[in-house]
């Protein structure tokens, strides 16, 4: 199946979105959806409804209808959100979070991530080390508070103040204050990073397993083209999920029109590790299924993907067809007050895949999942 050259206008699409890590289930996907999709079809002149949720076993999706002057499409939208997995990683306890968090920096480090990181995306290899040096300078500053004493030769009856006083500058003050970075989120977004690498965690396996009933009763939905979209950490979900249907039903794919597209994918966040030899695999297995079309679309100002880095030959499948790569520029896409309230707040930049553009640019989230053109002419925005 060629996909060079898309033609002819989709008028029924199933979409798989699998959405990075953040602490949103399907109905706050939907919305954030919703409000993106209205401002898109303002500017893009034409009409657009988003319904509800709706819940089916497992499945979660919503509805998009949208109509132009000389078309008009549905599409259904799949939701494949980790949030669950979020909610109990992030409600544990600060000390926990934070114990949990250096454990996998350091099992990163060990398995050669981060060398990989500065070797490959050196911006990535900075958001990775990020937000265990800022919390550790934290842990520095608290314990010069705490042994004040002992280093100025006050009285040793002051460590206890001192230790209250080092307390409450950590756990009151400094975290506080550093939580506008999502300091501890980030220490969550690594814990995960290093159990979908390296599959040893049982929730994520519980997770995996009870999806792949839903995507499989997805992709048996007749459309015309069925678009695999996935954001930041969702990228190596995705891959762990479909991999796994391409080793056991390879049967299920074949005929269809899947295009798969990686948002900000950050797929070598986990398989630069060496425990990701499964989800390395499932790379090279995706690239070369012929009915699936795989872009991936990065950002210059974005410094949480690997920008201008080939994913799959990376993973070490240098003889696969190599995924094309789509730049955009936030610069051209958005008004000149709305990009200089983002630029330095890079997790919001990287959000901006999945959200509304302000003025029409060749890539667009809402066009690629509820438009007339199909997704796979969006790897050839130019």
């Amino acid at each position: 199946m060629s996909y060079d050259k898309p033609s002819g206008h989709v008028t029924k699409r199933i979409v798989l979105h699998f959405p990075g890590f953040e602490p949103l289930d399907a109905i706050r996907h939907q919305a954030r959806y919703k409000r993106s999709a209205v401002k898109t079809a303002k500017l893009q002149d034409f009409e657009v409804e988003v319904g509800p949720v709706q819940t089916e076993g497992q499945s979660r999706y919503f509805d998009v209808d949208s109509q132009g002057a000389d078309w008009q499409t549905s599409s259904r939208v799949y939701v494949f959100d980790h949030d669950e997995i979020v909610k109990s990683l992030n409600g544990r306890s600060t000390l926990r979070r934070m114990v949990a968090g250096y454990s996998s920096a350091a099992r990163v480090v060990w398995e050669g991530g981060a060398f990989s990181y500065f070797r490959h995306a050196w911006r990535f290899g900075l958001f990775f080390i990020f937000p265990f040096l800022l919390v550790a300078i934290g842990i520095g500053l608290s314990l010069l508070i705490g042994t004040a004493p002992y280093w100025l030769a006050l009285e040793s009856s002051l460590l206890v103040l001192s230790a209250i006083v080092a307390y409450v500058a950590f756990f009151k003050l400094f975290l506080p204050w550093s939580e506008k970075w999502h300091t501890l989120h980030l220490f969550s977004d690594w814990e995960l990073a290093v159990a979908v690498a390296s599959l040893e965690k049982p929730y994520f396996k519980q997770w995996l397993e009870e999806n792949l009933a839903s995507v499989r009763a997805a992709l048996n939905e007749p459309a015309d083209e069925y678009v695999i979209t996935s954001h930041s950490m969702g990228s190596s979900i995705a891959t762990q999920v479909i991999g796994t249907l391409v080793e056991r039903e390879p049967s299920l794919l074949e005929g269809k029109r899947i295009i798969f597209v990686t948002l900000g994918g950050a797929i070598l966040q986990c398989a630069l590790l060496r425990s990701a030899e499964v989800l390395r695999a499932r790379v090279g297995a995706i690239a070369r299924v012929k009915d699936i079309f795989w872009f991936d679309v990065q950002c210059l100002t974005d410094a949480i993907n690997f920008y201008r880095c080939q994913v799959v030959a990376l993973a070490g499948h240098h003889d696969a067809p190599q995924p094309p790569i789509v730049f955009i520029r936030l610069k051209h896409m958005l008004s000149p007050e709305r990009y200089r309230r983002i630029k330095r707040d890079f997790l919001r930049v990287h959000r901006q895949y999945v959200l509304d553009a302000d003025v029409r640019a060749p890539f667009d989230f809402t066009l690629m999942t509820a438009g007339p053109l199909p997704a796979a002419s969006f790897a050839n925005p130019n």
